[in-house]
């Protein structure tokens, strides 16, 4: 099987099939549907992550071009006041909105969408990963632990929040080696 993994655009019909795809996901993982207040890097991706130069969200397609999978990576900009003096738009970004259809899970396209995303990290100057998961999905606080991730805090609330973070380690790569491309075989 044939993925393709790219960088989302601006084009509205694209942006639409993406908002549905993330909203049927978190219908499914979360049993719940559209919150405001949680979900307005959804609403208006082209805010949060397209136009923002050092913000992206990349779409896993399968090969007849339905959506797959997703990750968004983001500036820090959370106001949490136990992280004040730990994270700043500068050198932190973010992940959200992670998710692969059951499909496809347990074949490695998570870890590659992730990769991507870390690689724009480093390409843009960001030297620190903050995300936040929920324990009570299945195989989230492993993965992410696998990933290289720490746990920062875990708030022990209702929601069952996990902040995690990662340090970016940069390798320096030449310039004929640099060439990468999202295609993957799985």
């Amino acid at each position: 099987m044939n993925v393709n993994i790219k960088e989302l655009s601006n084009d509205p019909n694209e942006i639409r099939n993406v908002q549905k795809f993330l909203f049927k996901m978190i219908k499914k993982e979360f049993g719940y549907g559209y919150v405001p207040e949680w979900h307005q890097d959804i609403v208006n991706l082209d805010e949060y992550y397209i136009n923002p130069k050092r913000n992206a969200f990349f779409v896993a397609y399968s090969e007849d071009g339905e959506i797959i999978g997703t990750i968004g990576i983001r500036a820090y900009d959370k106001d949490f006041e136990q992280f004040k003096h730990i994270y700043s738009n500068e050198t932190t970004t973010s992940i959200w909105r992670l998710f692969v259809d059951e499909r496809y899970r347990r074949c490695g396209l998570a870890s590659k969408i992730y990769s991507i995303a870390e690689n724009f990290a480093k390409e843009n100057g960001f030297s620190d990963i903050y995300l936040h998961t929920h324990r009570n999905l299945d195989g989230a606080l492993e993965y992410w632990t696998k990933m290289g991730f720490i746990i920062r805090l875990d708030e022990q609330d209702d929601l069952e929040t996990v902040h995690m973070d990662k340090h970016i380690k940069k390798l320096e790569i030449s310039p004929q080696a640099s060439i990468l491309t999202y295609a993957i075989k799985l």
